[in-house]
């Protein structure tokens, strides 16, 4: 993918992972989703990250990080046929503390067909301030 691309998800489970390389100096990064219903979150009962890691559907849960060997990896799992009619749009995002996303080296989301383990989309962050 690339930047401001869309694609369509030819699945209706998936399993969304961030992932980089971590160094010292390397800012922590953490994946993190938002249901919203008219472009804002309900509550903060809609925002499902690592300290709150599943919405209240069951729809998106937040499955934690890995770190194997210096390559870090924050996994989301969403179920979009549990999504609540209500939700209009459902973002995945990341956040980057103690620093800026061009610190942090090797910076991709892949999104996956949960069912097959098959990538639908890949995007590498490159050039990031």
């Amino acid at each position: 993918m690339s930047k401001g691309s869309n694609v369509p998800v030819p699945a209706t489970a998936l399993t969304v992972e961030l992932g980089w390389h971590s160094a010292p100096g390397t800012p922590d990064v953490d994946a993190s989703a938002l249901l919203l219903v008219g472009g804002k979150v309900r509550s903060d009962a809609d925002f499902v990250f690592y300290n709150q890691p599943a919405h209240a559907s069951g729809a998106v849960r937040h499955e934690g990080r890995t770190n194997a060997g210096g390559q870090v990896t924050d996994r989301l799992v969403v179920d979009l046929p549990r999504v609540e009619p209500a939700i209009e749009t459902v973002i995945l995002a990341a956040s980057a503390d103690g620093g800026s996303f061009g610190q942090v080296r090797d910076l991709y989301i892949e999104v996956r067909d949960a069912a097959q383990g098959t990538v639908v989309a890949r995007f590498d962050s490159t050039g990031a301030t």
